[in-house]
């Protein structure tokens, strides 16, 4: 549905954005992120065709956004993190003049405001002025005005930054729900966002695309083994020896004795792409002691942004994941 091959971007002599290659598939909901001056928002402006690419291509839903601009921009929808919002106007009224501008017209034009409206949650508020709503809602009207015209594809810049705790979860659950029938590429800051709503992730550094997969498995494939954690009551000098035995087991190591609960919790780390759950959970219960908890553990989104982008750590770990060839494949 979105297709960037080789993107390079550059302000007089400073490269905003280099060589950015990646696919995003109808109805995939992927989350772009990176520190500020990444090159999100210029990578996400040559998108929506606002500015032209240096070199390389960019297509959406078929159209090169260069040589067939408008047929591109008709399959988009884009909410900006500040909302072009007319503030002196009804939210029917503005979502009525959002719908002209992208062509719709008669029944259809209202029958689609009814429908956004619906989609939203903002029937309490049709003839409310925008100027009267909260911040939580301005941005449901945006997203609104987003889907009017029926986009293949939404574009979201930080569309929870700003609002309160109840209104980020029913934004987010928004967003879900436009998934599937909608492509989506949501930019945030909000680490925890991309983990609940995102099905893969785009880290973004220095105009430079450093890592491109599913948060689980960037995890492993940053740290280069699987870890387990367990909680097992038994003789803890016992308990590690046998668990070392177990095929694949690189090493063991007591996190802490919860003595007063009368057991031990214990780090396992094993070869990557080696399931040992199985297996650590047959040496316990043939030792007779008791397993309380046994669950694979990753690395957290923020420790893996972390290790993408700190530029001491950055290259090595490109090399690690082999950036070059996940980004021009993805």
């Amino acid at each position: 549905m979105i297709e960037l091959d080789s993107i390079t971007k550059y302000y007089g002599n400073y490269p905003a954005v280099t060589d950015i290659s990646f696919r995003v598939e109808k109805g995939e909901i992927l989350g772009f992120l990176g520190p500020n001056g990444a090159g999100k928002s210029t990578t996400m402006k040559i998108i929506t065709g606002f500015v032209p690419p240096t070199e390389g291509t960019c297509s959406v839903a078929g159209n090169d956004i260069l040589t067939n601009s408008l047929a591109a921009r008709r399959h988009i929808g884009y909410l900006p993190e500040t909302v072009p919002l007319y503030t002196d106007m009804t939210v029917s009224d503005y979502l009525e003049f959002m719908g002209r501008i992208r062509e719709l017209k008669g029944e259809h034009l209202r029958k689609r405001v009814d429908s956004v409206v619906q989609i939203c949650r903002l029937e309490e508020y049709f003839d409310t002025f925008i100027s009267k709503l909260s911040k939580g809602f301005r941005q449901r009207v945006g997203i609104a005005q987003s889907i009017i015209h029926e986009p293949d594809v939404l574009i979201l810049d930080e569309p929870t930054i700003g609002i309160d705790p109840i209104q980020v979860v029913e934004t987010r659950e928004l967003i879900k729900n436009l998934g599937g029938e909608h492509t989506l590429i949501v930019s945030t800051h909000i680490l925890p966002e991309v983990s609940m709503i995102c099905e893969r992730v785009i880290i973004i550094h220095e105009g430079q695309i450093v890592a491109v997969d599913k948060p689980e498995n960037l995890a492993t494939r940053l740290r280069g083994t699987e870890r387990v954690e367990i909680d097992v009551a038994g003789p803890t000098r016992e308990i590690v020896s046998a668990l070392e035995k177990v095929p694949g087991v690189e090493s063991v190591n007591r996190k802490n004795s919860l003595s007063d609960k009368g057991y031990s919790s214990f780090e396992i780390e094993a070869e990557r792409g080696l399931e040992i759950r199985s297996e650590l959970a047959i040496s316990i219960v043939k030792n007779k002691w008791d397993l309380l908890r046994l669950e694979a553990v990753g690395m957290s989104l923020e420790e893996i942004f972390l290790r993408l982008t700190t530029t001491e750590d950055a290259t090595q770990d490109g090399e690690n994941l082999g950036i070059e060839e996940v980004s021009n494949n993805e």
